[in-house]
């Protein structure tokens, strides 16, 4: 079975950091792309980074300059720098895993996205 473990999220002042982390566990094979979307409430859910396998990296105007995405490919894990947090960056992250394969009793399995349980974040005034 395949998981998706979100930690390091939490309460935070205005100006503060924090890093989260995700590991897949499990029979993984590979993961192509991985990242953190969030949602605020009353809002969609929205991209903040991605990371692909080779190291690629994309990020929402919103967090660049002050989010660091970065990536554990013998892991399966995928980090979030959290810099200079503001009080719009609250909401519940998510990790995502894009084109993840994994192993199970003798099988191979293809899944186009894959998603954690959310974690969050709230940044204080």
């Amino acid at each position: 079975q395949v998981q998706l473990v979100e930690s390091g999220g939490g309460l935070v002042q205005a100006g503060g950091s924090l890093r989260l982390s995700c590991a897949a566990s499990g029979s993984i094979f590979s993961i192509n792309a991985m990242g953190w979307y969030r949602q605020a409430p009353g809002k969609q859910r929205e991209l903040v980074a991605t990371i692909t396998s080779g190291g690629s990296t994309n990020y929402a105007d919103s967090v660049k300059g002050r989010f660091i995405i970065s990536r554990d490919n013998v892991t399966n894990t995928v980090y979030l720098q959290m810099n200079s947090l503001k009080v719009e960056d609250t909401a519940v992250y998510y990790c995502n895993a894009d084109g993840l394969s994994y192993y199970s009793g003798g099988n191979y399995y293809y899944m186009g996205d894959f998603w954690g349980q959310g974690i969050q974040v709230t940044v204080s005034s």
